[in-house]
């Protein structure tokens, strides 16, 4: 089971949450909190796979506390109703490793809490559209310094790579290129080692900089 602390100031908020995790047969929520302090405390004491962690609370937020809690141990996915880039940034930036927004579907969020808690990332898709966008900066030397990095892959991990940047999982990439989807993890995490890459935003970023998509 994938174990989950709902972070959220608003109660109707978290009980909704929790409704729609824990009607999936593998992920559970083990704790809620209510701001910050609360979500440090949650992660420390229950250590859960995954944090549903609010941007906006009262007291100490989302965005302060994040760093913490990924250093109590916990994947991080920050979940806000306002698509701020800066907020995007910031929790990047604080470690965090999805960024999704309040109004995704229920389908949709309990797969972002199994991506991320199998150790890949999973923002929104506007989100990852823009971000990659915000970050390339592509002039001639940044594509090159991009593709030389991106030369050691083979053509099945670069095309899969390719797919990866375009914001699909490993279970489109799969329909998509024709294969199993445990052959495109073993591709993506041989790609991600190639490319010492830390997640699927930083490959992105770097396909996007080579001016591949």
């Amino acid at each position: 089971m994938i174990r989950v602390v709902v972070v959220d100031d608003e109660q109707l908020v978290r009980a909704g949450l929790r409704l729609i995790l824990e009607a999936t047969e593998d992920i559970t929520v083990v704790g809620e909190a209510a701001d910050g302090a609360g979500a440090l405390e949650q992660a420390q004491r229950l250590r859960p796979d995954v944090v549903l962690l609010d941007v906006r609370m009262p007291g100490v937020d989302g965005l302060t506390v994040a760093p913490d809690v990924v250093a109590a141990g916990p994947k991080v996915i920050m979940l806000t109703t306002f698509d701020l880039d800066d907020y995007v940034h910031r929790a990047l930036r604080a470690g965090a490793v999805g960024f999704l927004l309040k109004d995704t579907p229920p389908r949709e969020l309990a797969a972002a809490v199994r991506t991320v808690a199998a150790g890949n990332a999973m923002l929104a898709p506007t989100v990852t559209r823009r971000l990659i966008s915000s970050f390339a900066e592509r002039g001639p030397a940044r594509r090159d310094a991009a593709r030389a990095r991106l030369a050691p892959l083979t053509e099945r991990e670069l095309a899969i790579v390719r797919e990866v940047a375009r914001g699909h999982g490993n279970a489109e990439i799969a329909r998509r290129l024709t294969m199993s989807e445990a052959t495109v993890k073993a591709h993506v995490s041989r790609a991600l080692a190639k490319l010492q890459a830390g997640n699927r935003v930083q490959v992105a970023i770097i396909v996007h900089d080579a001016d591949l998509l």
